[in-house]
């Protein structure tokens, strides 16, 4: 008796591993694999959601009214032209069904998020992956990949998971060389950790181009990850397209009113910048002093550090070791890089310790 199969494109994907969150016997743990806020949540978003949800009888707003409303207020978009997603994840997954499928091809750069090479397989296009310049995006690389099959191109600004940034001219380069059929995903999950005068010109291009989709995510500087809320800005027939295949409720209550108050903590937001701007540049200024045992710290613009291991020790020794002392880091060999991990920028003491542990384990 034959049993139901799934298509071939479906048994081609690598499922996404998420960092760990435990070390097996280790007293103390501390969580570097996921890039969280290690400033938690604003005070008045956790306000928001302990009121939100005591309504859990009732569906979340599908149309997430409010929350577009505030999205759009607060950066000068148009309402009509929000998507929400649950993450940003999902409007990254919304794209490549929308515009890609079995004959297509969807781009990206080599090192880019993981999410993109799912996306592309589950609806049966090809995913191409473009060389990179040393960790980062090679915008003639990925142009010189672009064939008439090519439907989406994904790009991390600044990248996941090497930290990597673009300038506004590369961006708007890259935008100039594309065909005009051609979908160009600018993710910025990591955006607000840019410093002032460092925008890409994505949104910009989002509001003009008729090709062109931005997306955003509560998940990494508005501290609410476990709500899982992310949202996108395009021109509107991109957006109908999204909506024609997004699923019903996909914000819940309480993450909807718990992203409109984060949005008033600006101060929070400029606090978190601050501190990851800090202590990035501490941490890579470490790593840089490790160089004579191998150790390199790719530059980032993101709250989290690509550190390479290019000499005794390895990567995998160095995450093991630091597990054994109760910090958890990713490890990518999945992602290209089984000589590298990827560091989220945690508190001062994290930093230290994790600084000091490293230390140890290559020898001085």
């Amino acid at each position: 008796m034959t049993a139901p199969q799934p298509k071939p494109w479906i048994m081609g994907i690598a499922p996404y591993v998420p960092g760990r969150s435990t070390v097996d016997g280790a007293a103390k743990v501390t969580k570097l694999s996921s890039n969280e806020n290690p400033l938690g949540t604003p005070q008045a978003a956790r306000e928001a959601f302990e009121t939100a949800h005591r309504s859990l009888e009732r569906y979340p707003d599908a149309a997430a009214a409010e929350l577009r409303e505030k999205i759009a207020a607060h950066y000068g978009l148009d309402p009509a032209r929000v998507i929400y997603g649950t993450g940003s994840d999902e409007i990254l997954h919304l794209a490549a069904g929308a515009y890609a499928g079995p004959g297509d091809e969807i781009l990206y750069v080599r090192y880019g998020f993981a999410v993109y090479d799912i996306a592309a397989r589950r609806v049966g296009a090809t995913p191409v992956i473009a060389p990179d310049k040393d960790h980062a995006t090679d915008i003639d690389a990925l142009l010189a990949c672009v064939t008439e099959k090519t439907r989406v191109v994904f790009v991390a600004n600044p990248n996941n998971p090497t930290g990597t940034f673009m300038p506004h001219a590369d961006v708007m380069r890259l935008h100039a060389g594309l065909p005009s059929d051609v979908l160009l995903v600018l993710d910025q999950a990591y955006a607000e950790y840019l410093d002032a005068g460092e925008d890409d010109g994505g949104m910009e291009l989002a509001i003009d181009a008729p090709n062109v989709l931005v997306t955003r995510t509560f998940s990494k500087i508005y501290g609410l990850a476990a709500e899982r809320i992310g949202w996108g800005y395009a021109s509107a027939p991109i957006i109908d397209a999204l909506h024609r295949i997004r699923a019903p409720f996909n914000v819940t209550t309480a993450g909807q009113s718990a992203a409109i108050a984060a949005l008033d903590s600006q101060d929070f937001v400029v606090a978190s910048r601050e501190h990851n701007t800090t202590w990035r540049a501490w941490f890579e200024d470490q790593i840089a002093g490790m160089g004579n045992a191998g150790l390199r710290a790719v530059p980032s613009k993101a709250n989290f550090s690509l550190v390479l291991f290019e000499g005794r020790v390895t990567a995998e020794m160095a995450y093991h070791a630091l597990m054994e002392r109760g910090y958890i880091v990713r490890w990518l060999p999945g992602q290209g890089l089984p000589n590298g991990l990827r560091i989220t920028i945690g508190t001062e003491e994290d930093m230290r310790g994790i600084a000091d542990a490293l230390r140890e384990i290559v020898g001085g």
